[in-house]
């Protein structure tokens, strides 16, 4: 809630909206993967580019991976489809990266990859 608000809004300049974000709203595993790996670097949402970076999560488990992507899925003006745990575990043994993504670039052409 810090960094993007209980609005969803973000800090203009500084934190990206979850409200809206085409990273968010967008093909599940691009969330997923943000969440479990973090991303590092210049990423555009929503028309802006910011630079900044997210830490991962990947010290949760599944199912409140699973849950807060839900939420933030679902949440303000969100209005995409929920995540299962099972999509986290799936992407877990799939990409054990051990560095967050360096930026929007990076992280789009892994999203487009077949899993």
């Amino acid at each position: 809630m810090a960094c993007h608000q209980a609005t969803g809004k973000g800090l203009p300049g500084v934190f990206p909206p979850l409200d809206g974000s085409e990273w968010v709203t967008g093909d599940a595993r691009t969330v997923v993967n943000i969440l479990l790996h973090g991303i590092t670097g210049e990423m555009e949402v929503a028309g802006t580019v910011y630079k900044g970076a997210m830490p991962p999560f990947n010290q949760l488990g599944d199912a409140e991976l699973a849950a807060l992507a839900t939420h933030i899925r679902g949440s303000w003006s969100n209005k995409a489809e929920p995540v299962k745990p099972e999509l986290f575990e799936q992407e877990r043994k799939a990409n054990p990266r051990t560095t967050p993504f360096a930026g929007g670039q990076e992280l789009k052409a892994f999203a487009t990859k077949t899993p």
